[in-house]
């Protein structure tokens, strides 16, 4: 067994049995610790907050920085701990979680859903919060979503592994036949898929204006809809104190093939104004994907 698999490992068994308040403050501490640091991934999460905030004095993204990677600790934080929490205390913990209804009417009619999201706040807790919103709605508790295969893979499959815990179902990105199967037969009943969509790590995305810049968001989503009749929306996250907060947008038309660039750009509009609603919230410590007419 590796370090980092020790690690995780140790994480998800003792943590859970801590009291918050101690590991809430370990988790501020170690953020404080990297952003003292910095660091290449600090130094990325700065490139890309200054994206959204071009104005911003150095003393103003310095403290942007620190309260984004607070944020960043605090989702590891809840990621070890949350197998421990019910579903029914999650869902009260969303003090505020707004548009979901249009997508939960589209499942009752037999209509699958895609709800496409930046990495920002806890997508983890959303996706545990929209379950027991769909079982409160006689709908099946179910999901489907994709995950980047991590290294070693011994770590790669604790992720997966804390994830189905949670009731997910997870293929990974690198297997494509079998992520493609997975999406479209969950869609075509009419489910659930949740994808992490603000970054092309594909290589076959669509160049869309973000923050005063071009980059690359993955056609995957709105395809995934073309392909199936799926409803698309756009879904961020984002910390509340003591609990979660969600906006879900209206539902972005897909009718077919030749609409996916126009609903690619719609979900970059969705994304850029609930990031920066909740800047700090959005952990993107890579190095997002250049367009490619840059």
């Amino acid at each position: 067994m590796t370090l980092a698999e020790l690690g995780y490992t140790a994480a998800w068994r003792l943590l859970r049995h801590v009291p918050a308040p101690l590991s809430e403050a370990g988790f501020r501490a170690g953020a404080d610790l990297a952003w003292r640091r910095g660091g290449a991934g600090v130094e990325r999460l700065r490139g890309n907050l200054r994206r959204v905030r071009p104005a911003a004095s150095e003393a103003e993204l310095d403290r942007l920085v620190r309260a984004a990677l607070r944020s960043y600790a605090r989702y590891w934080g809840e990621a070890f701990r949350l197998p421990a929490l019910d579903p029914a205390t999650i869902h009260a913990r969303h003090s505020t979680a707004t548009g979901l209804d249009a997508a939960i009417t589209a499942m009752q009619e037999g209509r699958g859903v895609v709800l496409a999201l930046p990495h920002a706040g806890n997508w983890d807790v959303a996706g545990v919060y929209v379950m027991e919103e769909l079982r409160r709605h006689g709908l099946p508790a179910e999901m489907t979503t994709v995950v980047e295969r991590l290294r070693p893979e011994s770590v790669y499959r604790r992720f997966v592994e804390y994830r189905e815990s949670l009731g997910f179902e997870i293929v990974a990105q690198d297997d494509g036949r079998r992520a493609h199967l997975a999406l479209t037969r969950r869609l075509r009943a009419g489910g659930l898929v949740c994808l992490i969509a603000d970054r092309d790590l594909a290589g076959t995305g669509i160049d869309v204006p973000f923050f005063r810049d071009t980059i690359r968001l993955p056609s995957g989503p709105a395809s995934l809809c073309a392909l199936t009749g799926a409803q698309l929306h756009a879904a961020v996250t984002y910390f509340r104190p003591g609990g979660w907060g969600a906006t879900v947008s209206p539902a972005i038309a897909v009718p077919d093939r030749a609409a996916v660039p126009k609903a690619t750009l719609e979900l970059a509009r969705a994304f850029e104004e609930h990031i920066a609603a909740h800047l700090e919230d959005w952990h993107m410590l890579q190095e997002l994907t250049p367009g490619s007419r840059r």
